[in-house]
């Protein structure tokens, strides 16, 4: 990498620990960037899953308020969280890279609903809670969405920070600033899982330099996001991140149309 590529990458690592803080979908920045400057779609998902390891624990830390009185949804979901997170890993380094090519502009189309619907997702939230603030819903069915959440963050990372906001919010007592500090909770352990498993089962599709860069400036992202997050722009964070990720989805097509 040249100190342009570099530069780059800084710059979106720093976006994207802010805006996992506050709203999730920070790989919708990161993938973009990596794909652009030539990296292997496998490679980029492993490299940024681990560089943003260092942005979750700041974005966490930050959000430590709100985690207060979460202790028994975060003892209930963290494992169902962690097992998603294995076994997203081991789909991502077992199957062929030629199936994750194909897979991953659908997922980047899904995410990237997500994040344009979320919006919307947040006023159901809301609308439901005024209707029955009392009213707890089964916790099975949380744990089963939180996994499956797992397994969709363990192979592509993208966006499963707004499902599981959409998740908690729907399912789990509490404000959503509460949903949004246990999803930081659980968004980093699938990716500290997921990292471990790439250690150990794949370190050849670590890119150290990549890692670093995103590592660095997404730890400052995840303070910042906790900080002064809240403050942005929303339609200004969406806007980005859709435009970036359609810039994924183009290079992505562009490669499978010419392979």
């Amino acid at each position: 990498m040249n100190l342009l590529d570099s530069l780059f990458i800084l710059l979106g690592g720093l976006w994207a620990g802010t805006i996992n803080t506050v709203v999730g979908s920070g790989t919708l920045v990161t993938f973009p960037i990596l794909i652009a400057l030539g990296i292997a779609p496998v490679m980029a998902v492993v490299s940024n899953a681990m560089g943003l390891i260092a942005g979750g624990v700041s974005g966490t830390w930050g959000y430590r308020r709100e985690l207060r009185g979460m202790r028994h949804n975060l003892l209930l979901l963290m494992p169902a969280s962690i097992l998603g997170g294995i076994t997203g890993a081991y789909l991502l380094l077992h199957l062929p890279e030629s199936v994750f090519s194909i897979a991953a502009p659908v997922l980047i189309v899904l995410a990237l609903t997500l994040v344009v619907f979320q919006p919307r997702l947040q006023k159901a939230i809301k609308a439901r809670r005024d209707a029955a603030p009392t009213v707890r819903s089964h916790d099975a069915l949380m744990v089963l969405l939180v996994f499956l959440t797992g397994v969709y963050g363990g192979y592509f990372v993208a966006a499963q920070g707004v499902l599981l906001v959409a998740i908690l919010g729907i399912f789990m007592s509490g404000t959503l600033q509460n949903a949004n500090a246990v999803k930081n909770v659980l968004a980093l352990s699938v990716n500290v899982v997921a990292a471990i498993s790439y250690l150990l089962f794949a370190p050849e599709k670590i890119i150290w330099a990549v890692v670093g860069l995103i590592a660095v400036s997404s730890l400052v992202g995840g303070f910042v996001g906790a900080r002064i997050g809240r403050r942005l722009p929303p339609l200004v964070l969406r806007s980005v991140i859709v435009t970036l990720g359609l810039v994924a989805l183009f290079f992505m097509i562009q490669k499978l149309v010419a392979a």
